[in-house]
């Protein structure tokens, strides 16, 4: 039976008005209040599933400890050490127990939890040695290939050192438009989005009859305030292709009863999405999984 359990990973403080993109700030510092330098507290939140497809599977690494010290300053990152290592300590897990990792994109704040925390003299390290490492082949295409617009967003180091692991593996996208993965099979499906960054994929575990299971939002919808339609990001690469993409996400996970899944709320985990007022909005929030079973 798939038990669920968030993690906790590092935190960031970051620039409010490029985390709410053209909203007002009176209005965006109501949803999250910032700080004297205008910073708004953003969690990276995992998701582990404890026998998934008979597996124990992470969905994403966070931002990690990777970062020198004036970068970890440069990029708000709040602690030193290795946040999500102590989270599955916590479970009575190593990072070596993970079967599968699931990255919805290559950006650091994602997958930076992938590497050992920095240490001076060190040369960037794999961790996750026994880990399938899943992740979309545009999102991949892109990493390898940066723009120059979002090349900061990426750890030149990682991209050289999965493809030398032999332990990459790529979605198969269907023509429905939606992707499987051979680790996981029918047990998670993954929605792609381009609006954030090119192949972008939030993976839904599933439920019964295609009902009932859980999504990670990854950057379509980071947190909970971002639920509401026209709000996006100064980070995304097509604003306007994003909204597009997340009302139609959102009609789909509202008419099927899955519930959603934030990885940069600093509050909520995990709501249920349900319309009123015109609008989408969150019901039911949880600031944490701990053993949830996922037909609950």
């Amino acid at each position: 039976m798939t038990t669920l359990y968030s993690l906790a990973g590092n935190t960031q403080k970051l620039d409010g008005g490029a985390m709410f993109g053209n909203v007002p700030r009176a209005m965006w510092s109501r949803w999250l209040a910032p700080d004297d330098a205008h910073r708004v507290p953003l969690a990276c939140r995992c998701l582990l599933a404890r026998d998934l497809n008979g597996k124990t599977v992470l969905f994403e690494t966070g931002i990690g400890a990777f970062f020198e010290p004036k970068l970890r300053e440069r990029f708000g990152v709040v602690e030193a050490e290795h946040r999500l290592l102590a989270s599955l300590a916590a479970l009575g897990l190593r990072h070596d127990d993970i079967d599968v990792v699931v990255l919805s994109h290559l950006h650091f704040d994602h997958a930076g939890g992938l590497l050992a925390e920095y240490r001076e003299g060190e040369a960037p390290r794999l961790l996750f040695p026994n880990a399938r490492i899943v992740v979309s082949k545009p999102a991949w295409q892109r990493a390898l290939q940066p723009h120059a617009r979002d090349r900061a967003s990426f750890i030149s180091a990682l991209q050289p050192l999965l493809d030398a692991s032999g332990r990459l593996e790529l979605i198969e996208q269907h023509a429905d438009g939606t992707g499987r993965c051979a680790s996981l099979g029918e047990s998670v499906r993954f929605h792609y989005s381009d609006g954030h960054t090119p192949g972008l994929v939030m993976a839904e575990i599933a439920g019964t009859n295609e009902r009932g299971g859980v999504v990670f939002c990854a950057d379509l919808i980071p947190g909970a305030a971002w639920v509401h339609v026209p709000v996006t990001m100064g980070y995304d690469r097509f604003p306007e292709m994003l909204i597009d993409e997340k009302k139609q996400f959102l009609e789909d996970k509202l008419a099927r009863g899955v519930r959603l899944f934030f990885t940069h709320d600093p509050e909520i985990a995990m709501a249920d999405l349900v319309y009123g007022d015109n609008k989408f909005q969150v019901a039911s929030p949880r600031a944490e999984l701990a053993g949830l079973n996922l037909l609950a």
